[in-house]
């Protein structure tokens, strides 16, 4: 434990503020720009599903367009809020506290792809009963379809998300710690070249 505190000391004479500042900066817009992705394809989503839901004639339609209005809201409100805190967030934060925000946010996004599996198959899942109820046949078929969908949809983005946010920290934190390690006493620090 001492070790870990003593390196976490150390560490920021390695990586500058200056660059700790910029990470944390790319890492928020980087945030700002996925959230402006998930907004806009939600909106559109949002006004193509309103607009099939109030001319469409055949019901199974009508419930996917119910479906992926009811999906754009709730994307709406997530990407909203996120955007704007992205927007807030300061750029003063330790080498600790840095690390730490990209391993929370690389964990929700892998959460979230999980989930998004999990939205593809409940949709297959609502599909297979709509075989089993005639009376609910085309409720069934619409949600599922959308589920389908819009989990789809859920899971490139979260997994493009992690891409990008990964291949950010591999490029400026994780590369200027490669060189540091811990020497062969375990009592200090060395650079490797």
């Amino acid at each position: 434990m001492k070790l870990l505190i003593i390196f976490l000391c150390l560490v920021p004479t390695v990586i500058s503020a200056q660059k700790l500042r910029q990470f944390n900066d790319e890492r928020a817009q980087i945030d700002k720009r996925l959230m402006i992705g998930l907004g806009t394809r939600s909106a559109l989503n949002l006004v193509v599903g309103g607009v099939g839901w109030v001319t469409s004639d055949d019901r199974e339609l009508i419930s996917f367009h119910q479906m992926n209005v009811t999906w754009s809201v709730v994307n709406l409100g997530l990407a909203l809020p996120v955007y704007f805190r992205a927007k807030k967030m300061g750029t003063n934060f330790t080498l600790a506290e840095s690390i730490a925000a990209q391993n929370k946010t690389e964990k929700i996004l892998l959460f979230n792809a999980g989930l998004d599996f999990s939205y593809i198959t409940g949709g297959f899942l609502l599909r297979s009963l709509a075989k089993n109820n005639i009376n609910r046949k085309d409720q069934f078929h619409g949600f599922g379809s959308s589920f389908i969908m819009q989990g789809a949809f859920s899971l490139v983005f979260d997994v493009t998300a992690i891409f990008f946010h990964r291949r950010h920290a591999n490029k400026t934190i994780n590369e200027d710690l490669k060189g540091l390690q811990l020497s062969s006493s375990g009592l200090g620090l060395k650079w490797g070249f």
